[in-house]
């Protein structure tokens, strides 16, 4: 599986340093069931935590209906913003399952039933003596030039497109499918956390967190409040490549906090 030549980042964060080994992505969520609290997304925590794990910072998370349109608008977006850019939902067997044919629609190529896609299908529905309908050969609908996902447990592949990796939306396949393509992403250094945790309002420390900031830029920081027994805690969270720095900053933010 070969996917194509990442593009360079274009976007930098104020708050942080410009990392130029940085590699991005993005994730789009594709679904009117997302969108009506009907399906309760687990895919991106699964997803974010992937990209944690390899050293790919993940940039940003859209939601869409399943409307051409509106896909079509988003990837085309995403893909140029972003090195990579996943996808979930809408590559089922149904009439709303619209994804591979916005896909096809966004890069400008054709779309069709695929031969390689439709041998794997066929050889499972042999397998298991049931017929290769016309439902479930519309999962084997691939754009033109896309490469196949893996999905050990259904089958029906998912697809690669450019920069765009196109999974299914029910999470155990979805999860499969990230694990296929794993190991065929281009993949940055990885990112470390470290985090202290006070008792006391976020507001008491905003001015000291700032500062120590300032004094870090290359140490990406953030606060991040809650209740705990009526009472308020914050996590302080330091996240770096380098884990001598990261150190160095979490040594020195945990000396200005001590009373």
């Amino acid at each position: 599986m070969e996917l194509a030549a990442p593009r360079p980042n274009r976007l930098k964060r104020a708050d942080r340093m410009a990392q130029p080994e940085d590699i991005t992505a993005a994730l789009l969520v594709i679904g009117d069931e997302i969108l009506s609290g009907r399906t309760k997304d687990k895919n991106i925590g699964a997803v974010a935590d992937r990209m944690t794990e390899i050293g790919i910072r993940l940039r940003e998370v859209r939601v869409v209906a399943d409307e051409e349109a509106d896909i079509v608008a988003a990837v085309n977006v995403l893909r140029a913003r972003y090195t990579y850019v996943f996808t979930t939902g809408g590559i089922g067997p149904t009439h709303d399952d619209i994804t591979a044919d916005s896909m096809a629609k966004a890069f400008g190529v054709p779309i069709g039933v695929d031969p390689r896609a439709r041998a794997l299908m066929q050889a499972s529905c042999d397998a298991r003596g049931v017929e290769l309908t016309p439902a479930r050969l519309r999962m084997a609908r691939i754009p033109g030039g896309a490469e196949l996902v893996d999905n050990p447990i259904s089958i029906a592949p998912g697809f690669i497109l450019g920069n765009v990796i196109v999974m299914a939306g029910i999470p155990d396949i979805m999860q499969v499918m990230l694990d296929a393509v794993t190991p065929h992403l281009k993949t940055g250094a990885r990112l470390l956390s470290e985090s202290i945790q006070i008792r006391q309002p976020e507001s008491a420390i905003a001015d000291l967190f700032a500062e120590h900031q300032r004094l870090y830029p290359d140490v990406a920081m953030g606060s991040y409040p809650a209740m705990r027994d009526g009472k308020p805690i914050v996590d302080l969270v330091l996240r770096a490549t380098d884990p001598d720095r990261l150190k160095q900053a979490l040594a020195t933010l945990r000396a200005k906090l001590v009373p």
